[in-house]
């Protein structure tokens, strides 16, 4: 299948790199799109992004317009040098017969410029360069060419984009246009082919993901419903999760879970592993891991991740590690402070007031995350019985153990979904004053 590069640009840019991208037309299909202004180029990127692979762009002001798009798909710009100048000079002293001695010229960098004029044997000594940077206004680009013209220092503009040409010329200015010489295309056109390969490539890759729930077959205060029924809930937050990335599920014994994907289903998604841990600490306080591996094939995508499991674990619990297909390793991909349940405090008055109120402190991180992810800084018994899959009674009785000690406080009431006595709303708090 050929690679669908969007060409963005004005016509003659577009036209250009169309022609030479014919050269690798058995890899390459070209998407022509052709703006008036640099300004319509976020537009375009942003309803097209489901039509091409990647992106080639006419020149650098387009960058800004490829962040605004908020596309996450790769994209190449195109850049002038000293060999894109040369080209324009000659157009300017052999086919005009003019002077390229006063001259104001934009975008390109002063080291190109002042090189180029000295490989020439012409003085730099009345040439005016503005670089560009991304934060550079494109409106700045033209009042400096304007500026110098004006006041009598230069007698043409040498420019790389066409808008600010073509502006300079409705105003009777002498202007020329900068444009990549067709090595600088082809070089691009072929980087761009090369690095979507590499890129296509380590997406097919396979993605091995094992979770480890340590200690379930040996927990003594668990009868068989307890243990069974915790097993399935961890079985549900793993198929939820296979199925976000397009991903099978095998449980391969109590507690152990594995999913196989591709690198680039996992990609496309973000922080899922992070969720993913936040979800089974909410259905367990035992500790749990994640390794992730990478490989070409099926069987060296679980080796990898069968090594970073073990990173994982001697790590600590509820952490994740990656190994990838060189063997490189990552981690924890979370790092420890962030994790949403934390199974100790340094606060001595939280700890004492929780061991008042007969309730952990892994209990209390658990409230507390919940009423993060419920939104709005509250909560109430029926949000907790929910999460926890415990009795709205036992929910209650946390809750209102917390409001004694100070750690939590009813803020309001909210009508039942069904018959019954209005319920409390709580807020548990971050931290004592």
């Amino acid at each position: 299948m050929k690679t669908k590069a969007g060409i963005i640009g004005p016509i003659d840019s577009v036209n250009l790199i169309s022609e030479i991208a014919h050269e690798y037309i058995e890899k390459l299909q070209i998407v022509p799109f052709i703006y008036e202004n640099p300004e319509e180029a976020t537009g375009i990127i942003q309803k097209n992004q489901n039509g091409v692979d990647l992106w080639i762009l006419a020149g650098p002001a387009l960058f800004n317009s490829v962040k605004e798009s908020g596309t996450t798909q790769p994209y190449f710009l195109l850049t002038m040098d000293g060999a894109s100048l040369t080209k324009t000079m000659v157009e300017i002293g052999c086919t005009d017969k003019k002077s390229f001695e006063r001259v104001s010229i934009d975008m390109l960098k002063e080291r190109d410029v002042y090189e180029t004029y000295r490989d020439l044997g012409i003085s730099t000594k009345e040439v005016h360069v503005h670089e560009y940077t991304n934060e550079t206004p494109l409106e700045d680009l033209l009042s400096f060419h304007q500026k110098l013209f004006k006041e009598g220092k230069v007698e043409i503009c040498i420019t790389c984009l066409r808008s600010i040409h073509d502006r300079l010329r409705a105003h009777n200015i002498p202007a020329y246009w900068v444009t990549p010489t067709r090595s600088n295309i082809r070089e691009t056109l072929s980087t761009a082919l090369q690095q979507w390969e590499t890129m296509h490539f380590k997406q097919s890759q396979i993605t091995a993901i094992i979770l480890k729930v340590q200690g379930m077959e040996l927990r003594d205060n668990y009868n068989s419903y307890d243990l069974h029924r915790s097993n399935l809930q961890i079985q549900s937050a793993m198929l939820n999760f296979s199925e976000s990335i397009s991903g099978s599920f095998v449980n391969i014994g109590t507690g152990i879970f594995v999913v196989f994907s591709t690198r680039g289903s996992l990609k496309e998604t973000e922080n899922t592993i992070n969720t993913l841990l936040e979800k089974i600490a909410v259905i367990t306080d035992l500790p749990s891991n994640i390794g992730i591996g990478y490989g070409d094939t099926a069987l060296a995508a679980e080796d990898n991740a069968r090594l970073a499991l073990n990173h994982a674990q001697n790590f600590d619990s509820f952490s994740a590690f990656l190994v990838d297909d060189r063997g490189m390793i990552e981690g924890p991909l979370k790092d420890q402070e962030s994790i949403s349940f934390g199974y100790r405090t340094e606060n001595k008055e939280v700890s004492q007031k929780l061991k008042n109120s007969g309730i952990t402190i892994t209990t209390f991180n658990k409230v507390l995350s919940i009423q993060k992810r419920v939104g709005n800084g509250s909560i109430t018994a029926a949000n907790i019985a929910e999460w926890l899959k415990m009795t709205p009674r036992n929910a209650r009785r946390i809750l209102n153990g917390l409001v004694e000690q100070g750690i939590a406080e009813i803020i309001g009431e909210e009508a039942p979904t069904t018959k019954g006595r209005p319920r409390k709303i709580y807020r548990v708090k971050n931290e004592l004053k």
